[in-house]
């Protein structure tokens, strides 16, 4: 079908869901010929000398820049970090790019370098390079990152893909999901809920690399980032060539975030989230999986919520009332620049 030179990219395109995804394969696809960018994974496995390494990288735009229990140099960090961990790899270093705006105050930059700092310590990385570039004021929104990490396989017998997933294997979720958006949409708006809310922005590293070591045969994992649970495992069904069941009574929100999503008019499953990771394993260690995940702070809310099974690609939701029904890919924007 014939492009029209006159349509623009929108917010839309920016949000993880349908419209991200053409977006990359109409044009990013078309000009840049890789066969590793092509599998569109979190990131791209390479090998020098023999050792097989993963390299990421992501940008973040959020707005505000500080937020319920993080800010975007926290989230810099844990963005890359939980890439290179979906992908199998340790994490091990991270460049850092700052586009910052004039007028930007000292006190404000000097907090997001600490806490990036700190971050990094916690995952366990080293920042050993970056770009800083300043732009006119009111030519960008204060500062933006771009982070990208490195990181080596932990066990190279271990295939994870998004293309893995196999009829049998079970769906884990490592804790309550949309936590993010909803914090992020409270601060930015000023709204006031009766409980609170904090995102869960967290690096997952070493969480996932404990599971990893234990000895679970992972097929398939992705932080549900823009987009959330709904977009990746919408991916993963399209991509491995099954469908996916997930039980809604089995779904980890908590009550505050339900609330929220009812006043909004928001699916939790759309929504984004920033220290939880989906892992599909095989059914026979997926009990080992739960027990192994919930030794970690941030995994005590694990739990299986759905199984894969023979199908055409769906994502299929089974309701609290016994029904079911067809989740699709996100197609618009719920919330713009959430991470």
């Amino acid at each position: 079908m014939k492009k029209n030179k006159n349509e623009v990219i929108t917010l839309a395109h920016g949000a993880g869901g349908r419209l991200a995804r053409k977006l990359i394969n109409d044009y990013i696809k078309k000009y840049f010929k890789s066969e590793k960018l092509s599998k569109l994974e979190d990131g791209a496995l390479i090998n020098i000398n023999s050792k097989n390494y993963v390299i990421t990288t992501d940008s973040f735009v959020i707005s505000p820049l500080f937020f319920s229990v993080g800010d975007i140099g926290k989230l810099s960090v844990c963005g890359t970090v939980n890439d290179l961990a979906a992908m199998g790899a340790k994490p091990e270093y991270l460049t850092c790019g700052f586009i910052l705006e004039e007028g930007l105050k000292f006190s404000d930059f000097e907090k997001i370098l600490k806490s990036m700092s700190k971050t990094a310590k916690e995952a366990g990385v080293e920042i050993v390079t970056g770009d800083t570039k300043v732009v006119q004021k009111n030519k960008g929104d204060k500062i933006f990152i771009n982070t990208t990490g490195v990181g080596r396989i932990i066990k190279p017998s271990l295939k994870i893909s998004a293309s893995n997933a196999k009829p049998g294997d079970v769906v884990i979720i490592s804790g309550n999901i949309g936590e993010h958006e909803i914090a992020v949409l409270k601060d930015r708006e000023g709204l006031s809920f009766q409980a609170k809310i904090k995102s869960d922005c967290a690096p997952l590293n070493n969480m996932i690399e404990q599971l990893i070591l234990s000895g679970v045969k992972i097929k398939s994992m992705r932080d549900p980032t823009r987009g959330g649970v709904a977009s990746i495992l919408n991916e993963i069904a399209e991509t491995s060539k099954i469908s996916i069941v997930i039980e809604e009574e089995k779904l980890p929100v908590s009550k505050p975030v339900l609330a929220a999503c009812s006043i909004m008019g928001f699916e939790p499953l759309s929504l984004a989230n920033e220290g939880k990771m989906v892992i599909i394993v095989d059914k026979k260690d997926a009990e080992k999986a739960i027990k192994n995940l919930k030794k970690h702070k941030y995994g005590k809310n694990s739990r299986i919520i759905g199984y894969v099974k023979k199908g055409d690609g769906n994502l299929i939701l089974k309701t609290r009332t016994a029904g079911e029904r067809i989740v699709l890919m996100p197609e618009g924007e719920q919330l713009p620049r959430i991470c």
